[in-house]
């Protein structure tokens, strides 16, 4: 089987893991060829570190002969610009979510790339990893019976107390939905399969923020985007759910993410990570069960979905974070600020096909 050369774009905060992995556990499926970023010194510092070579204009690195797949790693703002110049460039596409800040972008990338016969491909992939696997196996074998509902929740009160460089966060294509939103939205497509309406509620509690991490303690930063944003989606398969992402909060004690069905309950684990725990509770049980996981992936295994479109292009079938996939992840998180701003339902357009789970 041939493998594919990845040439990355972006060697901020995000691109560490995906090096040490492509590099590591994933370098006999993969080979990374290339990286680039405007900030030299980073693109320096991860060359010397991996051993791969810096080059350093960005449509050299993009338009290279070495260089199969494109992986974007660039901030959100800049998504569409490297995914649209690298699918133009006949280049497979794999991005960090979102997949563009808009959907008239994605919807651009996704045509071009369809009419080329070129794959795409979008963060997050921790639905690929052992804890949600698992949780998938459950649902598909009945331990729950029929999924009726579902909650998630990823409520904190922003990364300006952690992040080296958090302003982007509170700009277009940052706030919570666009941030980490993916990640539960992406867990909840896997388990429950498509959305068809969705309605929400979007507010913006703070209109400054103070930066208290290094190195820019003290430096206040504008918001711009909705830092809470309430949604309830119906699924195909006739659940219902509702979701809370939020910067605003300092305290809680919601779960992640559950599923409830006609049988009993599933307790997900955090879908921002690749592990457990995984929880069933039966209706004739009285206490719940931790489950054993399933699958090679309990680990942080970021970069995973990148291979498995990877060897999908080699083996000529269909990849499981898939750009389809992201694409109806992108409007739902758009649906929930425009059901907020009209008042009324938001109908879903796009479709996508239930991932198939790993083997």
């Amino acid at each position: 089987m041939s493998v594919q050369r990845i040439g990355v774009v972006g060697c901020g905060n995000i691109s560490d893991i995906y090096f040490t992995n492509l590099t590591g556990m994933f370098a006999k499926r993969v080979k990374v060829t290339a990286l680039t970023d405007l900030i030299g010194e980073r693109a320096h510092n991860a060359s010397e570190k991996y051993k791969v070579p810096y080059i350093k204009n960005t449509d050299d690195l993009i338009n290279s002969k070495d260089v199969d797949i494109v992986l974007n790693i660039t901030e959100p703002f800049n998504h569409y610009k490297i995914a649209l110049a690298a699918v133009k460039a006949g280049k497979h596409l794999y991005g960090e979510k979102p997949l563009c800040a808009k959907r008239e972008e994605a919807e651009e990338v996704l045509k071009i790339a369809k009419e080329k016969n070129l794959r795409t491909g979008n963060a997050p992939d921790t639905f690929l990893g052992a804890g949600i696997q698992t949780c998938r196996k459950l649902l598909d074998d009945g331990w729950i019976g029929t999924p009726v509902a579902a909650t998630a929740f990823m409520v904190n009160h922003g990364h300006e107390h952690w992040h080296p460089g958090p302003e982007f966060y509170y700009k277009n294509g940052g706030g919570p939905m666009f941030d980490m939103g993916p990640y539960y939205l992406t867990a909840l497509v896997n388990l429950l399969g498509p959305v068809t309406r969705v309605c929400g509620s979007a507010k913006k509690s703070f209109e400054k923020r103070t930066i208290t991490s290094e190195p820019l303690n003290g430096t206040v930063i504008n918001v711009d985007i909705p830092t809470h944003v309430t949604g309830i989606l119906d699924f195909e398969c006739g659940a219902a759910a509702a979701i809370i992402t939020s910067f605003d909060v300092y305290s809680h004690t919601l779960p992640c993410i559950e599923i409830y069905g006609s049988e009993g309950t599933l307790r997900v684990p955090d879908p921002n990570t690749f592990g457990g725990p995984v929880y069933v509770k039966r209706y004739y049980e009285k206490d719940w069960s931790e489950i054993p996981l399933l699958g090679k992936f309990p680990e942080n295994s970021r970069g995973l979905g990148l291979v498995d479109m990877a060897e999908a292009i080699a083996e000529n079938r269909s990849h499981r974070a898939s750009g389809e996939l992201a694409y109806h992840i992108l409007e739902l998180m758009h649906g929930f600020h425009d059901a907020s701003s009209s008042g009324n339902y938001y109908n879903v357009k796009s479709r996508c096909e239930r991932p198939s789970p790993l083997s």
